[in-house]
């Protein structure tokens, strides 16, 4: 066996052990993490074991959720904290301006991943949720990045298989290619309906110096009560002014 090939499978169990969860789980049992997983059962459960002395995991009777360990850790990621950070009061702005829900996302692998959410009252119930995955061509803000990410990352989602997450989503890459030259001619993404039914958000990304997208901002309500056109304009100026306070801050944080 080649030298590190027990213990980066071992590090993959982990990973997959623990990408098992959902935002939605307040305990996991061994019968459920096996299944979800496709680990043996007696696998799962003495790494849950070895993983709750760490604080990675919590025991809670006879099922084990995620530990404050592991959030302890994500507070350290340097590209989430000091976006984040910096975004706050753009995002507060947003918000008080719009009276919709704002988010900040940023691009892994062909997912966004949202960094933080800020929602209004009497706002839809959106499936996104802080630490949460979306498909970046179903929602505002993966496009918006998109539309400004390297040409290879780009390929490597238009090529590959675009899901329907719901009955609007864009599936098609040649509809797609030309809705990123748009955004990237205009500086804003919409999504009608494309994440969910009676959701609509406008994006705008938020820039690097050299012009890359370093992450994205929307502001997302009810198809019915929310007019993206109205919107647009306030969400763009917001990324514009959160890519000039980042401009002076050293990159290699925020990547």
């Amino acid at each position: 066996m080649p030298p590190g090939t027990a213990d980066e499978s071992f590090l993959h169990r982990v990973v997959t052990v623990l990408s098992a969860f959902r935002p939605e789980d307040d305990g996991l049992g061994a019968a459920e993490l096996a299944r979800r997983t496709g680990l043996p059962k007696s696998t799962v459960h003495r790494m849950a074991l070895a993983l709750a002395e760490t604080g990675v995991l919590e025991r809670r009777g006879a099922e084990v959720r995620l530990g404050l360990k592991l959030f302890e850790i994500g507070q350290r990621v340097p590209r989430q904290r000091v976006l984040r950070d910096a975004a706050l009061p753009y995002m507060s702005d947003l918000r008080e301006a719009t009276r919709q829900t704002v988010h900040l996302a940023v691009l892994e692998g062909h997912e966004v991943v949202y960094v933080e959410i800020l929602p209004t009252p009497g706002g839809p119930d959106l499936p996104s949720r802080i630490g949460g995955r979306f498909p970046a061509h179903a929602t505002g803000v993966g496009k918006a990045i998109l539309a400004f990410s390297p040409p290879p990352a780009v390929r490597s989602i238009v090529d590959g298989e675009l899901s329907r997450v719901s009955g609007r989503s864009v599936v098609a890459p040649g509809l797609l290619v030309r809705e990123l030259e748009r955004i990237r001619k205009e500086g804003v993404a919409f999504d009608r309906e494309e994440s969910g039914p009676g959701i609509v958000c406008a994006a705008s990304p938020v820039l690097a110096p050299d012009g890359s997208a370093l992450g994205a901002l929307s502001v997302s309500g009810w198809s019915g009560r929310m007019r993206l056109h109205h919107v647009a304009p306030a969400v763009h100026t917001a990324a514009l002014a959160l890519s000039r306070a980042l401009g002076d801050r050293p990159s290699g944080a925020l990547r």
